[in-house]
């Protein structure tokens, strides 16, 4: 048996053991954005006739999650078995399948794309980099890359060894392809574009594996999480591993605008994790102590928002775009990233919606976590509008005796969750009415599809 089969053969026997772990109205000022709003206008495509997205790039995405696991090697058998162990589990797979919908959707747009297109034929040396996995034993194991042969010692003190001279491929330059260059969308996927789909999910999944140790969570997509099933110090150590992969992976793309784009994605994160609340709902002491009137609340909520969920999102689609070769001041980057910023926003929304109104089965993980945890997100603060004594329990945290129920009690009696819908819905109609500046075409209908799919899904 491989190492590769036998560190997945590891992965499943520890997924197994998990999951048997795992079986026991005032008048009050706001935002802009958070006041009331009309339902969004039907989208003028009927939803019979719209492109499903997930069947659009069915073989991709599947493709992607199989040799996805190839990235994940480690020479450490718990780092393997940990850093695969949500992506054995199904899961929404809405970045990367983002990040190829705007993909479809632009390339042959920008000016230089023919560049990008030259380069996957006649660059092989640069597609095998690309395409290898990251497994090496020297790079697994940290010594000297260039020199594997002697530096994984520790027997003596490290001595230079000069290595040969390698020959370099002969790199013919580009033609000026670009000056002749018609834009008209190519219908295809670049190979970097796909290897930043696989990223932008490894950044997710390690953003997962830190939530869970700092939310203290049980569960995740349906089974044990991973602090439950292999404890919080391997769990926080295999993100950090993740992390460490999906640069690595990036650092081969060749952009240093994409690198900057998904590592600031990166650092929002770790902004979000630094805040005094460890997840995307509002912080509620940070509130109390604002002297600022409530419109800053919805301001600091949906922020925190934007860091958690919307970020990578937007900076993904973004950099998909930019990987297609588009230049400054060619506007497809910009709708990716107006695109990716609103439906981000939009689905955090509705997941702060299921938290009140789907079941622990539904969601794969417990209800009702935010309250527990202090938190207060869309639907307590609409519903504090209704019933303002929710304030007294949201400057202290629900952290008296009775608060979580009362205030679940108070949340349920308001219309709280179906405002914070509404509002979901206007940041969706705000991504989908962007796409007209994108030409018709079958990936444009999938990703107007997918601003529908956000608001209406139950998990």
């Amino acid at each position: 048996m491989s190492p590769w089969s036998s560190s997945v053969t590891v992965s499943v026997h520890v997924a197994s053991n998990a999951r048997r772990i795992a079986r026991r109205q005032s008048s009050r000022q706001h935002s802009a954005l958070a006041q009331p709003q009309a339902r969004p206008a039907p989208s003028r495509t009927p939803t019979s006739a719209r492109t499903d997205p997930y069947a659009f790039l069915a073989p991709h995405l599947e493709q992607l999650r199989t040799s996805l696991l190839t990235l994940l090697g480690s020479s450490h058998p718990s780092l393997n078995a940990i850093a695969q162990y949500y992506f054995l589990h199904p899961s929404k797979q809405v970045r990367p399948l983002l990040v190829l919908l705007f993909a479809c959707a632009t390339n042959g747009l920008g000016a230089e794309f023919p560049q990008a297109n030259w380069a996957v034929d006649n660059l092989r040396a640069r597609q095998q980099e690309l395409d290898a996995p990251l497994t090496r034993k020297d790079i697994l194991c940290d010594w000297n890359p260039s020199m594997p042969d002697h530096t994984a010692s520790f027997e003596s003190a490290f001595e230079l060894r000069i290595p040969p001279l390698q020959p370099s491929p002969y790199t013919p330059p580009p033609p000026l392809l670009h000056q002749t260059h018609s834009p008209a969308l190519t219908h295809t996927l670049l190979p970097t574009q796909l290897r930043l789909a696989q990223i932008v999910e490894m950044i997710h999944v390690a953003s997962l594996l830190h939530d869970d140790v700092l939310d203290k969570s049980p569960l995740r997509r349906g089974t044990a999480s991973a602090p439950v099933a292999f404890g919080n110090k391997l769990t926080v150590l295999s993100g950090n591993f993740l992390f460490g992969r999906a640069i690595a992976a990036l650092s081969r793309l060749g952009s240093h605008e994409v690198a900057e784009l998904i590592t600031s994605a990166i650092a929002n994160l770790s902004r979000k994790e630094a805040a005094p609340s460890a997840s995307s709902a509002i912080d509620l002491k940070d509130l109390h102590s604002s002297p600022s009137p409530s419109s800053d609340k919805w301001s600091i909520y949906l922020k925190k928002s934007y860091l958690k969920t919307a970020s990578l999102m937007a900076k993904g689609a973004r950099a998909a775009v930019v990987l297609g070769e588009c230049r400054e001041g060619e506007v497809w980057k910009e709708v990716a990233y107006a695109y990716g910023r609103n439906l981000g926003i939009a689905f955090q929304l509705i997941d702060d919606t299921l938290d009140f109104s789907s079941s622990t089965a539904q969601l794969g993980k417990p209800g009702f976590a935010d309250l527990r945890l202090g938190l207060a997100t869309g639907p307590a603060l609409y519903a504090a509008e209704e019933f303002p004594e929710l304030e007294a329990m949201i400057g202290r945290r629900f952290g008296s005796d009775g608060d979580v129920e009362r205030a679940l009690t108070l949340i349920s009696s308001s219309r709280g969750v179906e405002r914070t819908r509404e509002l979901a819905c206007v940041h969706a109609e705000k991504a989908r009415e962007v796409l007209a500046l994108l030409p018709r075409s079958e990936a444009r209908d999938a990703l107007e599809g997918l601003t529908e799919g956000v608001v209406k899904r139950r998990w």
